[in-house]
């Protein structure tokens, strides 16, 4: 008989939270995610332990150009963080439960908010490089859902309600949060697909007929594992580039990194606000 996808999850979850815990001084309430370009932030972490995600049971090794592939346990502004400097992508070969499992060992470790970071192409010609966007939906045209195939309560339940997959209380923080410091933070829909190919005009073209604002090639599977673990989700994408045929220039993945390292102050202040002043539930 075939497995189950997601069979034994729960115990693979256990065998990595158990190294992941040995490292942390107490509750931790708030998690990260690190984007593309966006690993620069964990330096401002006061880190307890470093943990490679080699030195942890079960968790994929990030493989993508900038992502760490480290787990950091320590504080920023105060709070006990848990940080996943780097993640999982489709286009590296993974199934969609190893693209998750970060986020559903950072749930298994008490972590209620999470902030998601990714880097994102602008299909809103109002959008401009170095913006870091708040996300206030996603559509998911990866054809993968993590959900699928797994029916094991302790991971949680098999159907999802995703109609606020986004915290409208934390989205609002981040807003007021942008406000104060004088930073341009526009709302908008994330379009996630599997990449590594960037998308051709006419599926730009589609994407904004759909009402997609940023495209990328993260962060939708994972938010739909956050929200079935219960979590709280904040997503972020930091702008790095106009979308095919929104201008007429070739995109590169370098200039997504170098963007991206250069907004990282804004985005760095923007979430250190976010961190500080977090909205209990």
């Amino acid at each position: 008989m075939t497995p189950e996808i997601g069979e034994g999850a729960h115990e693979r979850l256990e065998a990595a939270a158990v190294v992941v815990r040995a490292a942390m001084r107490g509750e931790t309430q708030v998690g990260l995610i690190l984007g593309s370009g966006l690993g620069p932030l964990g330096d401002e972490v006061e880190t307890d332990a470093v943990l490679p995600y080699g030195d942890i049971p079960n968790i994929p090794a990030s493989t993508a150009e900038s992502h760490a592939g480290k787990l950091l346990v320590g504080r920023l502004e105060g709070r006990e963080v848990l940080v996943l400097s780097g993640r999982a992508h489709l286009y590296e070969g993974y199934e969609p439960e190893d693209v998750v499992f970060g986020v559903r060992l950072l749930a298994r470790l008490g972590v209620d908010a999470l902030i998601v970071t990714n880097a994102a192409g602008a299909i809103n010609p109002e959008f401009s490089p170095g913006d870091p966007m708040l996300v206030t939906d996603h559509i998911n045209l990866t054809g993968r859902n993590p959900i699928v195939g797994q029916a094991d309560a302790r991971i949680g339940p098999r159907f999802v309600d995703m109609s606020q997959a986004y915290d409208p209380r934390l989205i609002e923080a981040a807003a007021e949060a942008a406000v104060a410091l004088g930073e341009p933070a526009p709302r908008g829909v994330y379009l996630g697909l599997t990449g590594p190919s960037f998308e051709t005009p006419a599926e730009i073209r589609m994407a904004r007929v759909l009402g997609a604002d940023a495209v990328g090639m993260s962060t939708v599977l994972e938010v739909i594992a956050a929200r079935q673990a219960g979590m709280r989700v904040l997503g972020i994408s930091c702008i790095t580039n106009m979308a095919a045929g929104v201008l007429q220039q070739p995109i590169s993945a370098q200039e997504v990194l170098e963007t991206a390292e250069r907004a990282h102050p804004r985005l760095s202040a923007l979430i250190r606000s976010v961190v500080r002043d977090l909205p209990s539930v």
